[in-house]
């Protein structure tokens, strides 16, 4: 399979180097970079590569996920990633996944195939794919701002606050939710964490036995905090791209 695999990656010299030069730069075999670009878990390309903030190493998002129903250490290096909600401690890293993506060109096309297979055998509809940024050209803009007053359509000033809703996976015995097709949402910064919450329910057709924990950074929000309060305290680590940040995972609520 590695044979089948691999490909070769070679440096691409400056613009006044002569041919016969560039032809003398090292070509390196695709498996030496195989440590960085596969999961140590499944030995597969990652997959929604994930890091974990404590230790910086990798894995595929649903690898790593199914790790931490079972154990709360980093299945590399054995650090303690948290000592009771490791999934709290992961972000997703795109740049990683993109680097991935380009090394082996067939990876994306395959595993977007796998996953509209394994929506319809299940009988449900396939997530669309989502675009950061949903707002239309800049250009369009102008033109509508010069040839006529603003459009009643238009977003209100009082939605101040972009949100990205990260899911970070579900408890073992969470079942029957529906995937948040659209992360991406425009709110009032006066809304709350309960808000949130209560949008979540609605789109992912929540159990009113599950229970929806919200994470920003590394502190887990109570339902009373207001968006803008969040925003303001987020901090880089909650802030990205101009949208803040919120990371949310499903659970089964404790019984004491």
């Amino acid at each position: 399979m590695a044979a089948a695999l691999c490909g070769r990656w070679s440096y691409e010299g400056s613009a006044n180097i002569s041919d016969s030069e560039s032809e003398d730069e090292p070509e390196l075999p695709l498996n030496q970079f195989y440590p960085y670009i596969r999961c140590a878990l499944c030995c597969g390309f990652l997959i929604d590569a994930t890091t974990i903030t404590e230790c910086l190493h990798s894995f595929c998002k649903s690898c790593i996920v199914k790790h931490f129903f079972s154990s709360n250490r980093c299945p590399t290096c054995g650090i303690v990633v948290h000592q009771t909600q490791p999934l709290y401690n992961i972000r997703p890293d795109r740049k990683l996944q993109d680097i991935v993506y380009k090394m082996v060109p067939f990876l994306e096309e395959l595993e977007r195939k796998q996953m509209c297979s394994f929506y319809k055998k299940r009988g449900l509809d396939v997530p669309k794919p989502v675009l950061i940024s949903s707002a239309p050209p800049v250009v369009v803009k102008r033109q509508r701002k010069e040839v006529s007053p603003p459009s009643v359509s238009s977003l209100p000033p009082e939605l101040d606050v972009s949100l990205l809703l990260e899911f970070v996976g579900a408890e073992e015995g969470v079942k029957n939710y529906k995937p948040l097709e659209r992360p991406y949402v425009r709110v009032s910064g006066e809304a709350t964490v309960r808000h949130v919450e209560l949008f979540i329910r609605r789109k992912m057709e929540l159990s009113p036995t599950c229970q929806v924990d919200v994470v920003c950074g590394d502190h887990l929000l109570d339902h009373y905090q207001s968006l803008k309060d969040v925003q303001t305290t987020a901090g880089n680590e909650g802030i990205q791209d101009g949208l803040l940040v919120l990371h949310f995972g499903l659970v089964l609520p404790s019984h004491s």
